[in-house]
């Protein structure tokens, strides 16, 4: 009953929103709290709180990443959204992932440090969603792997249902951006035939979140510092404004070539400073502790953690 009267209550506020011709502003940070599989949906307030939304919607879904169902759940009355207690693990902030695309040598840099040439349009590869896993979780070293690298990367997370789309639409079809790590096996990469997709698909090879950010907190997604560091030593330091293809270019793209779906992920590049870029190049060990970040989306932590 109290689930039924939640409702009720966003239902009646999203009216009233529409009746007065207004729009909440969609300004969110979405997290999923809980075990590994027992994740509930959050909301984080201004002192970074999280406030447990499951009374009112059961899960942060693709269908709640729409316009309509952002706003509602920005309607909703802060006081109203009891705080969590503790420090819960944070898991990936969105669930029903059906896509992870992802954009090689999207980096200025990148490219000249790899020493490849600038693409001439964005050049796409996929990884498997087995290998999805929380921001803070251990990364897993693959058996028979010992090339492990790391990325740093701004992820776009799609809110409608979006085929042959302008650049000029895009952002229409964005429900915000997160943080994604795309660890990668260099060796799977480019000496088990020449596969992306075999090296960057072991599991817990993408770790995603913590947050959800949607657009209204993020000015200008064309100019966001992202990094890394390895054992708190700075490996990469770069902007967006760097990437050889923007957000919009990417997403109307990719959209020519496939729907992309609420709820499908995109990673957008790294920048230089990866373990392969250096001479000699290093490769992480069991043990290493990395971070990787984007400002104003989030910042990640994972140890990487011997073969199973």
């Amino acid at each position: 009953m109290m689930f039924l009267n939640k409702l009720v209550t966003v239902a009646l506020i999203s009216v009233l929103f529409a009746l007065a011709g207004l729009t909440s502003a969609t300004e969110l940070r979405l997290v999923r709290f809980g075990p590994i599989g027992e994740e509930k949906p959050g909301i984080l307030d201004e002192q970074n709180q999280i406030h447990d939304l499951s009374a009112f919607i059961e899960d942060i879904t693709p269908d709640q990443l729409s316009d309509e169902a952002l706003e509602k759940i920005a309607a909703i009355p802060l006081d109203q959204i009891p705080i969590v207690q503790g420090d819960p693990r944070l898991g990936i902030p969105l669930t029903g992932i059906g896509k992870i695309l992802a954009i090689g040598f999207n980096y200025v840099n990148h490219a000249a440090e790899m020493a490849v040439e600038l693409p001439s349009e964005p050049l796409v590869f996929m990884k498997a969603t087995s290998a999805l896993t929380g921001p803070f979780d251990n990364v897993i070293q693959p058996r028979n792997g010992h090339k492990l690298d790391y990325e740093s990367e701004l992820v776009v997370v799609i809110g409608r249902k979006a085929q042959y789309i302008t650049e000029e639409e895009v952002l229409d079809y964005i429900a915000g951006f997160t943080v994604g790590h795309d660890v990668s096996e260099r060796a799977f990469q480019r000496e088990r035939g020449g596969q992306f997709t075999k090296g960057k698909s072991g599991d817990t090879f993408a770790p995603v979140g913590p947050y959800l950010v949607t657009q209204g907190l993020i000015k200008d997604v064309q100019n966001l510092s992202i990094w890394s560091e390895v054992n708190g030593e700075k490996r990469q330091q770069g902007n967006t404004t760097d990437m050889v293809f923007g957000v919009k270019e990417i997403v109307s793209h990719l959209s020519q070539f496939m729907t992309l779906n609420p709820g499908d992920i995109i990673f957008t590049g790294t920048p230089a400073g990866v373990g392969d870029g250096m001479e000699p190049p290093v490769y992480l060990v069991p043990g290493d502790v990395v971070r990787v970040g984007v400002e104003g989306v989030g910042t990640q932590r994972q140890t990487i953690q011997r073969p199973l």
